[in-house]
């Protein structure tokens, strides 16, 4: 008995860690891109933490059901920046930008929310085929891994230098983790990505990299803030990218579910009601990343990695590990202290589980003989998915809003084309 709480204490941990993990570096980011001091991104983390362990809980209890983490989307990070740089370009205000993006985080939730509780997202199951959601999955790893290296590497902002001390120890907690995922025994191998994170920590704290401290409070608890951007606004470029971007969310969460149920369980199929429960959760998740401010929260196929690495199959620890996320994220106390995670460590360990869903995304492709047109559709599919991410902002600023936020985003271009070339090019 006392093993097996032993067991689910450090499993819990690990999981907290991880959850942690991915709600850190993404609210660094949007805080730098939107030009927030230090205090704004302080918040920012703090409220990030409250959604994501709120929506992980009821995803995991009530929604899907299976141990999957939410977290800030990296798909809607690319959304944030995007109009960011409209905003810059056509000198609009940054807060009213922020508004008009928590209006769109209500639409998908409602389109979520509607899709999931009336059935619909099951019937839209069949254009999410092994090929799709294995594009999808490779294309989201490709888009996020440039982010995670540039964590990895110190880089803030596109004039800075890497700090070579810093990717030094970012790369060694990066091979730590596989290494021991793949050669350790036993508890070692379970718990790599919590051993990977402490022993990057510990690391970064003797070389005297600290990050920059963040403003301290004397009050003991302190409830997260709701609409700290300002009242949601709308526009008709939002309503339609929104719209659109749905499809990505429905592919996310396919993508998520159908990894993390390769990974858990031995019969391989999903039920209809766990995609139907897993949207309209997702809806309300979306509507509770509105109300608090913070990037669109959506559950991770990254999830399938981390599982495929610890082994850590059970739903409890996962449960309870969500709870202790939103509940420590009311003391400024501790979020000070967990803000303080250095962000190139959780960079590493979070690239180091993208390496084994690009594997899932691989068995995912693989699952259907690769023939010669669905070896034609994956090539266009990365070709302009991918070819996309690496053109530079300027070749988008002659076009209208609406298709600035389409094309400039590689994931969405990516996932429309390898549906439509699915349906409309039968064998």
């Amino acid at each position: 008995m006392n093993t097996h709480r032993w067991d689910t204490s450090i499993s819990t941990f690990q999981w907290f860690i991880f959850l942690l993990a991915n709600s850190v570096a993404l609210p660094i980011v949007i805080g730098n891109v939107f030009q927030l001091s230090i205090e704004e991104v302080s918040t920012l983390m703090q409220r990030t933490f409250f959604v994501v362990g709120i929506s992980s809980f009821i995803q995991g209890w009530l929604g899907h059901r299976y141990p999957i983490a939410d977290g800030p989307a990296g798909s809607w990070v690319s959304v944030f920046v995007i109009l960011a740089d409209v905003a810059i370009q056509q000198g609009q205000s940054m807060r009213e930008t922020l508004q008009i993006l928590e209006g769109g985080l209500l639409i998908s939730g409602l389109l979520l929310f509607i899709l999931g509780i009336t059935g619909l997202i099951h019937r839209l199951l069949f254009l999410f085929t092994p090929l799709v959601t294995g594009s999808f999955l490779l294309i989201l790893a490709i888009q996020l891994s440039g982010v995670f290296l540039e964590g990895m590497m110190g880089i803030q902002g596109e004039s800075a230098r890497p700090d070579y001390e810093i990717a030094m120890v970012s790369f060694l907690v990066f091979f730590l983790v596989i290494f021991l995922s793949i050669k350790g025994k036993g508890w070692f191998k379970s718990y790599a990505v919590l051993i990977g994170i402490l022993f990057g920590w510990l690391l970064y704290t003797f070389l005297g990299k600290h990050s920059a401290s963040l403003p301290s409070t004397s009050a003991l608890v302190k409830l997260p803030e709701i609409f700290v951007w300002g009242v949601p606004q709308l526009n008709a470029g939002i309503i339609i990218t929104s719209t659109l971007f749905t499809f990505i969310l429905i592919s996310n969460t396919i993508a998520a579910v159908t990894a993390v149920n390769q990974v858990v369980s031995e019969s391989g199929v999903i039920q209809k009601q766990t995609l139907n429960r897993g949207s309209w959760i997702g809806g309300i998740s979306h509507f509770i990343s509105s109300l608090f401010s913070t990037i669109g929260v959506v559950p991770l196929p990254v999830s399938a990695g981390f599982i495929q690495l610890t082994k850590q199959k059970r739903i409890l620890p996962f449960l309870i590990a969500s709870l202790a996320l939103s509940s420590i994220a009311i003391i400024p106390a501790i979020v000070h202290f967990l803000a303080m995670l250095p962000g190139p460590v959780a960079s590493a360990a979070l690239l180091a589980s993208f390496v084994q869903m690009i594997g899932i995304a691989f068995q995912s492709i693989l699952r259907e003989k690769l023939d010669q047109r669905r070896l034609t559709i994956l090539g266009i599919t990365f070709l302009i998915g991918i070819g996309l991410m690496f053109l530079p902002p300027t070749v988008y600023q002659e076009m209208p809003s609406l298709l600035q936020y389409v094309f400039s985003n590689g994931l969405l271009v990516g996932t429309m084309i390898v549906i439509l070339l699915e349906q409309l090019w039968k064998e």
